[in-house]
């Protein structure tokens, strides 16, 4: 499999170049380069703040997702570092993302809206809230950005932490900020923020074309 690069820009530190082509995705035929350079750091710099314009941004990238019946399910509770909102959202992280996800700029809950007011289902509302998070990820790596998504969280402490009702479901909590490849990690995830990403091929992802006998003669 060919690994397919984007061109880096110039002046890029030595250490960033080197970073971007062991984590850049190997590809079969090129992909966009903010697909292909994106990845889900746990080193991020402590010192850096998310300001309002950046913060702004990944919202509004998420905000026009499409969603079936544009029924716009998602959404965001932001934390910044600092804020006890933050704090309390840290508290709710299982202990292996506590390890690093503090150093981030701000964490991002994300529920969806599964449950309208009267209490019927929104079906659609868990994929639709994916597709806003992979908006908002793609917009974090077009402004120099990076995003881990967190599965690994209290999901009851953070609905009685922020009072949501029934009608919300926890999903995923986002670490957002800006990386840094001299963040001091433990030894295993230090391994892991330098080992190459790998997918499995293409073909493993198909699912077979077998129709039944009826469906193929209708």
């Amino acid at each position: 499999m060919t690994r397919h690069l984007s061109t880096t820009a110039a002046g890029t530190e030595a250490a960033g170049t080197e970073a971007a082509s062991i984590k850049a995705a190997s590809t079969t035929v090129p992909v966009h380069p903010l697909l292909a350079e994106r990845w889900s750091p746990r080193g991020f710099d402590q010192e850096h703040e998310l300001g309002e314009q950046a913060l702004t941004a990944l919202l509004e990238a998420a905000r026009w997702a499409p969603s079936a019946q544009n029924s716009q399910p998602w959404r965001f509770l932001v934390a910044r570092r600092g804020e006890q909102a933050h704090s309390q959202l840290f508290g709710a992280l299982a202990g292996g993302n506590q390890a690093w996800a503090g150093a981030a700029s701000a964490l991002v809950l994300v529920a969806a809206r599964t449950a309208c007011d009267d209490g019927s289902a929104q079906p659609w509302a868990l994929y639709d809230t994916g597709q806003a998070v992979a908006a908002l990820v793609t917009q974090a790596q077009a402004d120099g950005l990076s995003v881990h998504q967190m599965g690994g969280f209290d999901t009851a402490a953070v609905r009685a932490g922020f009072g949501l009702d029934d009608t919300l479901t926890p999903v995923v909590i986002l670490a957002v900020g800006r990386r840094d490849s001299a963040a001091d990690l433990p030894g295993p995830l230090a391994a892991r923020e330098a080992a190459p990403r790998t997918r499995q091929p293409v073909g493993d992802l198909l699912l077979p074309v077998s129709l039944e006998p009826g469906l193929a003669a209708a």
